[in-house]
């Protein structure tokens, strides 16, 4: 009897100790992660620190070059032929510094997404425990919804909108926001709402377990 206690006591410290390493390898990662993005935006802010540089010594360069053709007799060629060579030189140099930004601005938003789909991972945990979800419905044409303020949206739903996604634009969910064909709806609150939801916006029912299987378990959908 005792072995059989400490057999089980080690299994479920053991199990323990397991959770905790993963918990710890988690935070670590997320961590890892946002030092990465704050290097990476360092660079990017080096970058430009750099074309600025670059873009302000040339034009010093062109104004003292101006400047000594005004109080000297240097040749116009010679000034022009020094001022060509300084923009051929700095435009290189600053299309080579802008070609470095678009690949740290790209991994920047590589980094990023990571980190979003981390936290929309533990978003979705978070509302299924609660029976919860976020939804992102777009408004089809000839739904209930379409042409509709949303301060017609059914009451149980009024307050599950978050925001109203339309072309570039994010509009904020005012009661006299016109919804039209094409608009992305994003709402977040109980299932049932955000399954009424759907149904107001797309004019589909959304398919519950009850309503695909009969009473017994098996026959046609209802």
């Amino acid at each position: 009897m005792a072995f059989e206690l400490l057999d089980r006591v080690h299994k479920e410290l053991s199990i323990t100790g397991h959770a905790f390493y993963e918990g710890v390898l988690a935070i670590s990662e997320v961590v890892n992660r946002k030092v990465e993005i704050i290097r990476r935006h360092w660079q990017a802010s080096s970058l430009l620190r750099r074309i600025d540089d670059v873009t302000v010594r040339v034009g010093r360069l062109i104004a003292i070059q101006v400047s000594d053709r005004l109080h000297s007799r240097l040749q116009p060629d010679s000034i022009v032929y020094a001022v060509d060579e300084a923009l051929t030189d700095a435009r290189a140099r600053i299309h080579e510094l802008k070609r470095s930004l678009l690949q740290v601005d790209a991994q920047i938003r590589e980094l990023k997404l990571e980190a979003i789909h981390q936290d929309l991972l533990l978003l979705h945990h978070d509302l299924s425990v609660r029976s919860a979800g976020i939804e992102r419905v777009t408004v089809i044409r000839g739904a209930a919804a379409a042409g509709q303020p949303l301060s017609a949206t059914p009451k149980p739903l009024a307050s599950s909108i978050a925001t109203v996604l339309r072309g570039p634009f994010l509009l904020g969910a005012s009661s006299d926001l016109i919804l039209q064909p094409g608009d992305i709806v994003i709402a977040i609150g109980p299932q049932a709402d955000m399954d009424q939801l759907t149904h107001w916006c797309t004019g589909q029912r959304h398919l519950t377990p009850a309503l695909t299987r009969s009473p017994q378990g098996v026959g046609t959908p209802i």
